[in-house]
């Protein structure tokens, strides 16, 4: 039998995870799964959990939280896996926005989600690889966001009993009425260059980010690309009716909006640099940032890959 370790983030979804751990206990007994629980007590401790789950001989490490979770436990396997293939990831949605676990498959009714986590064969998935000021590496499985996309992420940490749209949407609009002077960025796709200033730069393995926002709709975490979303300077009243675009993904077109396939991607400038990975903030700023996409290197256990939204 598949051993299972489930790594809970009390804090996720502020205090949803612990909430739903009694159930998740109740659903992998009634499964007849072999599972151990954990919780996490700190910021990234989830990320050497999972290492240790791994040494111990779990088959799948389960992420209970949002993307912070699911991203600190990819980064525990891959850790693990010294450059090969990682894994088992499983999730359990219980963040502020899941949009990895949501857009990988794994139902957000809790009862299918743990029967997927039994039930539910492999799949291999794509994931990033960030390495920041040349200082800070990381994997990502969903998106690295730079500019207004990483200043929203901050905008998020000033609200910590918020969740879901209620936590993103006010915090975009707060940062659209926040001067921002739109870095002059270069940016290394492959065997092309592209110069210019931005207001964001997203680099996406999966469609959403920010629980609601379609950035890329067109990213899948399976086809071996990262896809680059550039939006170039507005003012703030065209960058009011950009919000409900990106969350049905209706931007794709615009003259604004430039997008882009690469393998691999470098985006530098002599001005701050304001960037998340997988929603989470690594450092204060930055100046140069290189993404390569690692295809098929995570086992992921869900019901599907980047269903629609």
């Amino acid at each position: 039998m598949s051993r299972i370790k489930i790594i809970v983030n009390p804090q996720a979804g502020h205090g949803r995870a612990a909430q739903l751990e009694p159930a998740i206990r109740e659903h992998m007994h009634a499964l007849n799964a072999d599972a151990e629980f954990v919780r996490t007590t700190r910021p990234g401790e989830a990320i050497d959990l999972a290492l240790r789950a791994k040494e111990d001989g779990f088959d799948t490490v389960v992420a209970v939280g949002g993307d912070g979770t699911s991203h600190e436990v990819m980064n525990g396997l891959l850790a693990y896996a010294d450059g090969r293939v990682a894994g088992t990831l499983g999730c359990i949605p219980a963040g502020s926005g899941n949009d990895f676990a949501v857009m990988s498959g794994v139902p957000e009714d809790l009862a299918r989600a743990c029967e997927a986590l039994v039930q539910e064969p492999e799949s291999l998935v794509d994931v990033g690889e960030v390495s920041i000021d040349g200082r800070i590496r990381r994997y990502f499985d969903n998106a690295v966001g730079i500019g207004f996309d990483g200043l929203v992420v901050r905008e998020t940490r000033r609200h910590p009993r918020r969740r879901g749209l209620a936590l993103y949407i006010p915090a975009v609009l707060r940062t659209i009425a926040v001067s921002f002077q739109a870095p002059q960025l270069t940016i290394s796709l492959d065997d092309d260059t592209i110069r210019g200033r931005a207001l964001l730069a997203v680099a996406a393995n999966g469609p959403r980010e920010g629980g609601a926002f379609l950035v890329a709709p067109g990213a899948r975490n399976d086809d071996g690309w990262l896809d680059l979303v550039l939006a170039t300077e507005m003012t703030r009243l065209q960058m009011l009716g950009m919000v409900p675009r990106f969350m049905r993904g209706t931007h794709v077109g615009d003259e604004r909006i430039v997008i882009r396939r690469a393998r691999r991607i470098t985006i530098a400038s002599d001005e701050p640099l304001y960037l998340h990975v997988d929603g989470e903030i690594l450092c204060d700023h930055a100046h140069e940032v290189s993404l390569r996409i690692l295809p098929g290197r995570l086992r992921l256990r869900a019901a599907a890959v980047n269903v629609s939204a």
